[in-house]
């Protein structure tokens, strides 16, 4: 005789409409028909002569792109050391302000001894070297002594120690370099011009932004999926316990882990000094801000997800004010492209919780 296995019913996920589902099922018809009515007027206002034109609609493109492109790279490190500690490192954005202020510092001195202007390509290298060093440096030296000693703390803790990192580094780079705004030195007039890529005009410096961005993201995929030292963090991200036994140092893996995301903030904070020039010590507020929504609308832990939630939080906030708020008639839509950014994600996880590209998480964050 053979025995039967038994037949258990599954179990039918049936829709429940509830008040929190009646709530976010009017925000998502409430948001597509805002963002309709806004598009027809704008392309109303356009088809009338008011609102941009194509050459200037064709220069914020390539503006916000080149802006994602750099919250993609500091996105990248929150997203990395997600995926392997399972916290946010708040004090990610200071990393990146320390790379901006010290890069300050040397093209200040290239500027000085000429080689700004007479070598503008390899000055910029020398500056590129010493953002990357900056900030690999600071996030190494911060993964030390603030979260090395909290490894097997409550994830809480962790959390409210980054913020207070955060506030030491602000502090601490204040006082090294005083509170006002510091300015590069203005960009040679090799670099200062405009290149036609296809038939379409776009400037250097913008254009350097967005292939140095391709460049490190690709050099980032590289390393994490195929070396060893890469294989090792992806190991330990997804289970740490059982990483440690198979031979892998997962010490010196969290380090690998906080200097790559370090060297992606070093190359954000060069491509902050060729877009904006202007830096201070808290510059590194509202970019750290926006580079953790970036990881959040891309995905958390996802790296793929983090590139392509960086560039479109750029085109949200550079193209979104002018092509839905100046549509339904809102004044000075230029200066909402924060509300459009944040109200951009939170549209985002309402319609997909997960993240774009979905969340990549270890062993341990899957409850």
């Amino acid at each position: 005789m053979t025995a039967t296995a038994e037949i258990k019913p599954t179990k039918v996920k049936r829709f429940r409409l509830n008040w929190v589902n009646s709530f976010l099922w009017f925000i998502r018809v409430a948001a597509i028909l805002t963002i309709v009515v806004g598009l027809i007027g704008s392309i109303q206002l356009f088809l009338d002569g008011e609102g941009p034109s194509l050459e200037q609609w064709r220069d914020l493109v390539v503006s916000s792109i080149s802006q994602g492109a750099m919250y993609g790279l500091l996105a990248l490190g929150y997203s990395m050391v997600y995926g392997v500690l399972g916290f946010i490192n708040f004090a990610h954005g200071e990393v990146f302000m320390a790379g901006t202020m010290v890069g300050f510092v040397a093209a200040s001195s290239l500027a000085r001894n000429g080689l700004w202007d007479a070598n503008p390509f390899l000055a910029l290298i020398i500056v590129l070297a010493v953002t990357m060093s900056t900030s690999m440096l600071t996030a190494m030296l911060v993964e030390k002594v603030a979260y090395r000693p909290l490894r097997g703390a409550p994830r809480l803790i962790p959390l409210i120690t980054s913020i207070g990192v955060s506030f030491f580094l602000q502090y601490a780079f204040a006082g090294l370099f005083g509170v006002g705004i510091r300015t590069y030195p203005a960009l040679p007039e090799e670099l200062s011009g405009r290149v036609n890529i296809l038939g379409v005009p776009i400037e250097i410096t913008k254009l350097l932004v967005i292939i140095v961005a391709i460049l490190s993201a690709v050099g980032l995929w590289y390393f994490v999926t195929k070396t060893r030292a890469g294989r090792s963090v992806r190991a330990v991200a997804e289970d740490k316990e059982i990483a440690g036994l198979m031979g892998i140092n997962v010490d010196r893996t969290i380090v690998t882990t906080f200097a790559l995301g370090g060297a992606m903030a070093g190359v954000a904070a060069m491509m902050w000094a060729l877009l904006f020039r202007s830096v201070d010590y808290l510059t590194g507020f509202l970019p750290g801000i926006k580079a953790f929504t970036a990881a959040v609308l891309g995905g958390i832990g996802n790296l793929p997800g983090a590139m392509l939630g960086g560039v479109l939080l750029g085109l949200f906030e550079g193209t979104g004010p002018l092509l839905i708020l100046a549509g339904l008639g809102i004044p000075s839509v230029s200066q909402l492209k924060d509300v459009v950014a944040f109200s951009a994600l939170v549209l985002v996880l309402i319609f997909r919780p997960s993240g774009l590209l979905g969340e990549r998480l270890g062993s341990e964050d899957r409850a």
